[in-house]
């Protein structure tokens, strides 16, 4: 029996990417039933595998769970990915050529005429090409934005409570708390800053690993 950090370890897959896929049914670890944890089996790891491993290929959810299943064998599964394979590559050729037509035409920036060739590439979209929309890519910073500032003002608001707490007992020495005391209230804030900072740190990996938000657009 294994627990999740050693399934991590060993198939190389995070543990919030482990739940997520337990979450999707694709994974099914049995539960000891004297602390209701999991507890994860040879299986296990070779489903992840199997998992990780089709998941690199691109397949989507959906195909792997009908794999799964037995709806679908490995060749079924690898035929209708071909399609889409294949849909792809036609993308790229197309969007290929079109770079190479705008790289003939060495002029600067200012003298293209995008309008022109967004119609183009509009009327292509409704004939099945699908070409990589980056724009979608442009708010990630933003994600990034928020467990720092929430990061930055609870260290700043504990900073200040701690700096008050010496401040108080420097100014009345008789009135202070006694020193045990003291060294607890100023020891509370420090371990919310330290705490804050560590899940910050936690956070800003797992946006920068993506693979989640990846496997949830299938």
């Amino acid at each position: 029996m294994l627990k999740i950090n050693e399934v991590e370890a060993l198939v190389g897959i995070t543990k919030k990417n482990i739940r997520f896929y337990e979450q999707e049914g694709l994974l099914n670890p049995r539960r000891n039933s004297e602390n209701g944890y999991r507890d994860y089996q040879e299986e296990d790891v070779e489903a992840l595998q199997r998992i990780k491993l089709l998941r690199k290929l691109g397949l989507p959810l959906e195909e792997i769970r009908k794999m799964q299943s037995g709806a679908h064998t490995i060749s079924d599964g690898m035929r209708r990915h071909l399609v889409t394979l294949e849909r792809e590559i036609k993308n790229l050729e197309q969007a290929t050529e079109l770079c190479a037509s705008l790289q003939e035409q060495d002029q600067p920036l200012s003298s293209l005429d995008a309008g022109a060739l967004l119609v183009r590439l509009e009327e292509m979209e409704r004939e099945g090409t699908t070409f990589m929309d980056k724009q979608k890519n442009d708010t990630k910073r933003i994600r990034y934005v928020a467990p720092v500032v929430i990061a930055v003002l609870m260290t700043v608001l504990m900073g200040a409570l701690v700096w008050l707490f010496v401040w108080a007992a420097k100014t009345d020495p008789h009135g202070a708390p006694p020193m045990p005391l003291l060294a607890l209230l100023i020891a509370i804030p420090v371990v919310v800053i330290l705490g804050v900072v560590l899940a910050m740190i936690l956070r800003i990996r797992e946006i920068g690993k993506g693979e989640e938000d990846d496997a949830r657009n299938y």
